[in-house]
């Protein structure tokens, strides 16, 4: 089969379209025919180098596809069913990923455990099945698990238009939150106002504290979806309300925030560490897709050889939504 790995760390110019054994299914496992994989940050992490992932390595968490074979003891599945792949593994109490912990879905054929394979809506076509997993999955976790956002509640989402924060938009909606956007882009923070979001600022040149304050009669954001680190982390706590909540799922712009520790004891305010999510995180967020919701973004989408023109694009952060790849049957 066909599959895009890395054999050592670089830029999207070590990407690998090459040839690699079929996989067989083991016991327990599906064989999937896979139509459609996503990218994520996670994959341009891992291509720069994680030193915990070992090489080759094929990339690729999410993906949907067509039911191929059984391996042994599996039953819920037939051969040509749709399905979608929860990237999510959670074994002895730690979440794993597929494409970080193990090879990933930037390929033809992929053994997948039954438990990670879920039904792909009729509605949905095999683009949009690979582009919700992990970013919706991450997203429930932090706003419904971790946050419980409440209906009307106002929810700061920084960097609208990657992933995460667009799931994040469209489960606030879907929850009944209010939702202020942020983006340095006019473009997307124009198509931002247009999909419904209540607030939407320039980071880059509007006081987003401010503006957060005056347009919740001065209390702030009840919940901060913080996934960009030290560029954002002092604004986050400064905006947050009393007895606010911050959940963190990444720091895209560094990891060592400076940060007023006072505003912590004396807003009261929780912080949250989330990543990825359980089965029931998944199958929420499913849910909402599903009854229409929350809607799915794809940005662009690309052959399976043209993976190296898919990272540049996710990389330029240029996209608005999901950047995906289409895998030839």
């Amino acid at each position: 089969m066909k599959a895009v790995r890395i054999h050592e760390d670089g830029g999207p110019e070590v990407l690998s379209y090459e040839d690699v054994p079929d996989p067989e299914p083991a016991p327990g496992e599906v064989l999937v025919s896979l139509r459609a994989a996503s990218l994520n940050h996670l994959d341009v992490w891992i291509r720069k180098g994680l030193p915990s992932v070992p090489k080759p390595r094929i990339l690729g968490a999410d993906g949907a596809g067509v039911v191929v074979a059984l391996g042994e003891g599996v039953t819920g599945f037939a051969a040509g069913d749709r399905v979608v792949i929860n990237p999510g593994i959670v074994h002895d109490g730690r979440i794993t990923v597929i494409g970080e912990h193990t090879d990933g879905t930037d390929c033809e054929l992929k053994a997948i455990p039954a438990a990670q394979l879920y039904p792909l809506e009729d509605s949905l076509s095999f683009e949009e099945g690979a582009a919700f997993p992990l970013v919706f999955e991450t997203a429930y976790r932090m706003l419904a698990t971790k946050a419980s956002v409440q209906e009307g509640e106002w929810v700061l989402i920084w960097g609208i238009g990657g992933g995460v924060a667009l799931a994040a938009f469209e489960l606030c909606r879907a929850f009944g939150a209010r939702t202020i956007v942020t983006s340095s882009s006019l473009e997307k923070l124009e198509r931002a106002r247009s999909l419904g979001a209540d607030l939407a600022l320039d980071h880059g040149t509007d006081d987003v504290v401010a503006a957060i304050k005056d347009a919740t009669g001065g209390r702030g954001a009840d919940v901060v979806v913080e996934t960009v680190g030290e560029a954002t982390w002092e604004r986050s706590l400064a905006a947050a309300a009393q007895d606010g909540r911050v959940v963190v799922c990444g720091a895209t712009s560094g990891h060592s925030p400076p940060a007023r520790l006072y505003r912590l004891w004396w807003k009261q305010l929780v912080v949250y560490g989330s990543t990825m999510g359980t089965a029931a995180d998944f199958e929420g967020a499913y849910d909402l897709i599903r009854s229409g919701r929350a809607r799915i973004h794809i940005d662009s989408t690309y052959p399976l050889a043209e993976a190296t023109k898919a990272h540049e694009r996710l990389e330029s952060e240029a996209q608005f939504g999901k950047v995906v790849l289409r895998i030839p049957r």
